[in-house]
């Protein structure tokens, strides 16, 4: 039994019953944070839908005690995940900003030209790949979801419309197609099979090419509270020491990495086939994987603190949102991302609460948020409604948001987050 580990019989959970590991196959027993179950985040319903009952899963992430990796069992098949999409990149201008320099270093920092390649796996509508294209560079996306791939072919970016892994990798390197620059932003922690996605990275990447992995920081998740970030799509929750491990079992060392502060805090990690390079990794590395160990994360403790903090955090925030009701305050929602959807529903938080909320996205307008059923409107009911709150559900935007909004001032409307802790502003 590990240090700390309580027994499975004390957990009410046997060894049949208890989840593995996805990537060292250990039996996880020890519990993250429990939301309790929830509709997939993303399973946005129509007005038709209204009458019709939606299923629930559990939403319970634990942490394997062998490789400290955070995850969720798999809930629903892939397919039914991401075959049809409501996530569209293109409509926040903080990511595009974001993303349009990252190709601006890549192509400077790495060489590329008209003679290399880049690939993009979960490539969604195309949006990072268009400013490679733009500077010369032949590009390929691959994007599951056929709703939005169709958009980036559309705006001129070849894209396969398949799941990753060995299989395809192998088809595409057998064609000659090897990436130079294989890119992977956000998708390392929404992929069920860790084996099968990191051995296709691997089988893609041109012997002397450099992978680039997003994925928010679990150290940074831990720090800020942030569990609203777990959802049925997000299997996997990363720390360097762990990400780092599912790499090298694939021959792929990471040899640089750099801090951002998108998604409340990711990693970009650039790595290579292992030997592959010239020299020792950068300072960076060994100084984060330093940090990520006096922060304890190879041990039980800080993960058993988060649910804590969740359960905490709910309470402060219906109590707010009951004394804004008690008060004749009225309150609207902008945004409806996946966070959203998991924080409303674990809180309990109806249009008894949250009459609607607002999206950018036309694909989210006239759809109702899951579990929940709050409505979605465009941005324009805000003005229209004048609320005396706007909550802004993805709080990792909330500059980019309150600018876009600021004329709610006007009639004396302030600005709502809820995480890292419950904040007005404005």
């Amino acid at each position: 039994m590990a240090l700390g580990q309580a027994p499975l019989e004390d957990l009410g959970l046997t060894a049949a019953s208890t989840p593995a590991c996805r990537f060292c196959g250990r039996q996880l027993a020890l519990t993250f944070v429990d939301l309790g179950a929830s509709p997939l985040a993303n399973a946005y319903l129509t007005a038709g839908d209204l009458d019709r009952p939606e299923t629930f899963y559990p939403l319970h992430a634990r942490v394997c005690e062998g490789c400290w990796l955070v995850q969720l069992p798999a809930a629903a098949p892939p397919e039914t995940l991401f075959a049809d999409y409501a996530y569209f990149s293109s409509y926040s201008e903080a990511w595009l900003a974001h993303c349009a320099r990252f190709a601006e270093e890549a192509v400077e920092r790495f060489g590329l030209g008209a003679g290399n390649r880049v690939v993009e796996v979960a490539s969604n509508d195309g949006y990072l790949l268009r400013s490679f294209a733009a500077r010369g560079v032949p590009v390929l996306g691959i994007e599951p979801a056929a709703n939005v791939a169709a958009a980036a072919e559309e705006a001129g970016i070849p894209t396969i419309t398949e799941f990753f892994g060995r299989r395809l990798a192998a088809e595409l390197a057998g064609r000659g197609e090897r990436a130079d620059l294989l890119i992977g932003l956000n998708v390392f922690a929404h992929v069920p099979d860790l084996d099968d996605f990191t051995a296709g990275l691997a089988a893609l990447l041109a012997p002397a090419g450099v992978l680039a992995l997003e994925f928010p920081h679990l150290l940074r998740m831990i720090e800020g509270r942030q569990f609203d970030t777990v959802y049925h799509e997000h299997f996997s929750y990363f720390s360097l020491t762990t990400a780092r491990a599912v790499l090298a079992a694939h021959g792929l060392e990471v040899f640089d990495l750099e801090e951002l502060p998108t998604h409340g805090g990711s990693l970009r990690l650039l790595a290579r086939h292992a030997g592959g390079g010239d020299g020792a990794p950068a300072g960076r590395v060994a100084g984060l994987i330093e940090r990520e160990r006096a922060a304890g994360l190879t041990t039980p403790e800080p993960y058993r603190g988060f649910g804590k903090e969740a359960r905490a955090l709910k309470r402060r925030l219906l109590a707010f949102l009951l004394d804004a009701a008690e008060r004749g305050r009225t309150i609207a929602g902008y945004g409806a991302p996946a966070k959203g959807n998991t924080l409303l529903n674990y809180c309990g938080v109806g249009p008894d609460l949250l009459p609607y909320t607002v999206d950018r996205s036309p694909h989210k307008q006239g759809r109702y948020l899951p579990g929940t059923r709050i409505p979605i409107h465009a941005p324009e009911r805000i003005a229209e409604t004048r609320p005396d709150y706007l909550w802004i559900l993805p709080w990792n935007l909330r500059d980019e948001i309150a600018a876009q909004m600021a004329g709610i001032r006007e009639w004396g409307g302030r600005f709502v987050v809820a995480v890292p802790e419950v904040e007005v502003f404005g």
